[in-house]
């Protein structure tokens, strides 16, 4: 208390006298060594003179501590760095030195970031590869040992080559290094130098000096995280901004181009539950397009504003997905050098789509399946949970029904992620969207390869659509894109392979709509799509024309576009 009261008086100004900043108090406080050690040093042990000095100098030192507390219990990020160095004049200033230096030490080696010295003496700016030159220091930093030289450079051991060059350099004549600890790690140093004269530093001159530094080091250990923190934030902002010009800001079923029946129903269950926070499950072959499917879900539901991570668990190395999905902390592994939030932690308030869901390893399905069930999960190396809100959206091409009774997939896992499952149906199984697919690829890819296609024959178009398409929507694009390339002129040219389809006859089934759909198919080619009109579709299937157009339309059958060249240009 007596030490409060002192110090409210030695910051405390007159009436009518100008405030000094607290800057100005801390640097005149100890700006001649009064109150110091200074006095100490001049008294003689176990006189009355020696104990009020020591009674003065640990006055001096609490007013010290008490005035740095303060100062960095309310500094902002921005004025870390100026306040350090202010620390260290007044640390320097207090113990009658002529340097103060602040190291810290890193992964790759150690780094100078703030220093202090008297006017007159060479300076030290910082120096991020200072740990490469002095090895010798930086290894007794590392180890938490003391460095506390009188006379220099001849305490210096023979190895620390390098050291004896630089405190020859910079004239030290005595020399401290004290490291500092933030929790359980090494993770400063803070250094004072002699270059007047020498002297050898107490015990307890080097517990003050450790105690100034932890100070220093913990604000340059809160800095570095803010500014970690920062960075991350810059990095998402970024990183959502991109998403969001991915996706696209109209992102909607109008994407997934089809009339057919099958399409529709899909397009309906995915509106049905678009607006809800459910889990939906969305199976099919490769390259039907469920990841459009999940953007389109994801666009039309109440997150829409927030982001949608994609996630494909089949590219992801076992050994990283547990910090891919979930994040780690700073040391949890080796390479961990930083921060890291996992996607989960990025979909927060959004959607998190995991592609290829099936592939998780066992282990990862128990943690996924905690985070469905109560949102809280824990960063690689973290002691404590995290909650998020985040919907989820599975997708696969594996059987999961067949591999929850071989044991390949937890079974609660399923379920959790089956409540809503929407089957995408394959490409093959609704032929009558592939001339329009076919359309939209060659319009989205014909400018970028330079062509300008305005005809799709009919043979063409016949074999596009009597192919079996085992890689769906993805290998049509490729195929499209293979025709493109080929066809410098106005007309599409498929390479051999598919063309070959044409000269094909079409596979039998046994089902009856798909033995109508191809009858129907044949009589409306053979009549050029003409459906009214004596000799034309309608009348050589005996059908009155209204009732064949709404058979065509619950088949799923469309005419195949043939733009004109003002239309595609």
């Amino acid at each position: 208390m007596k030490v409060c009261r002192r110090l409210g008086a030695a910051i405390r100004p007159a009436r009518g006298v100008r405030q000094s900043t607290p800057r100005e108090v801390l640097i005149r406080a100890f700006a001649d060594g009064d109150g110091g050690l200074a006095l100490g040093r001049r008294a003689t042990a176990g006189t009355p003179l020696a104990y009020h000095a020591e009674v003065r100098t640990a006055n001096a030192f609490e007013r010290l501590l008490a005035e740095l507390s303060a100062r960095f219990a309310g500094l902002s990020f921005d004025e870390v760095d100026s306040e350090i160095d202010a620390a260290l004049q007044a640390l320097t200033r207090f113990f009658g030195a002529d340097r103060a230096s602040l190291f810290e030490l890193r992964r790759s080696g150690m780094a100078l970031t703030h220093s202090w010295v008297r006017p007159g003496l060479v300076r030290t700016p910082p120096d991020e590869s200072i740990g490469r030159k002095l090895r010798w220091y930086c290894a007794q930093i590392r180890a938490g040992t003391v460095l506390n030289f009188k006379s220099l450079p001849d305490e210096l051991p023979a190895e620390a080559l390098a050291e004896r060059a630089e405190v020859l350099a910079l004239g030290f004549r005595s020399h401290v290094v004290v490291p500092l600890a933030v929790g359980a790690n090494w993770v400063c140093a803070v250094a004072m130098a002699m270059a007047e004269k020498e002297r050898s530093f107490s015990e307890e001159e080097i517990g003050r000096i450790r105690i100034i530094g932890e100070l220093l080091a913990n604000a340059l250990h809160r800095c570095n995280l803010e500014r970690e923190v920062r960075e991350l934030l810059r990095r998402l902002k970024a990183e959502n901004a991109y998403l969001r010009d991915a996706v696209g800001g109209d992102v909607g079923f109008e994407q997934l181009v089809g009339r057919s029946p099958e399409l529709r129903r899909v397009l309906e269950l995915a509106a049905q539950v678009a607006p809800t926070s459910t889990a939906v499950l969305l199976l099919g072959e490769t390259g039907t397009g469920k990841e459009l499917l999940a953007r389109a879900i994801h666009a039309r539901s109440k997150r829409a504003e927030a982001p949608l991570i994609t996630v494909n668990c089949a590219a992801l190395p076992s050994s990283l997905v547990e910090s891919e999905l979930f994040g780690h902390e700073k040391g949890a592994f080796t390479g961990a050098t930083s921060v890291r939030l996992g996607r989960f932690e990025l979909a927060d308030g959004g959607t998190l789509f995991l592609d290829e869901v099936g592939e998780l390893a066992e282990e990862i399905q128990a943690k996924l399946l905690r985070v469905l069930e109560t949102g809280e999960f824990e960063r690689v190396g973290a002691v404590r949970s995290r909650k998020v809100d985040v919907r989820l959206i599975a997708a696969t091409n594996r059987p999961l029904e067949r591999d929850v009774r071989e044991g390949h997939f937890r079974a609660d896992l399923y379920y959790r992620l089956s409540i809503f499952p929407i089957t995408v149906p394959p490409l093959r199984e609704r032929p009558g969207d592939i001339p329009l697919l076919t359309w939209e690829i060659i319009h989205r890819r014909q400018h970028e390869l330079g062509r300008h296609i305005e005809h799709v024959s009919e043979s063409a178009m016949q074999a596009l659509c009597r192919y079996a398409w085992p890689g769906n929507i993805r290998e049509l694009g490729n195929v499209i894109e293979r025709a493109l390339i080929l066809s410098p002129g106005a007309d599409l040219q498929l390479d051999s392979f598919i063309a070959s389809q044409a000269a094909l006859p079409p596979e039998k089934s046994e089902r009856a709509d798909a033995v109508e759909r191809s009858h129907f198919l044949e009589v409306l080619e053979r009549c050029n799509w003409r459906i009214d009109g004596h000799g034309n579709a309608a009348d050589c299937l005996g059908l009155n024309p209204s009732t064949l157009r709404s058979r065509l339309r619950k088949l799923g059958i469309v005419r195949p576009a043939e733009p004109s060249p003002s239309t595609h240009s």
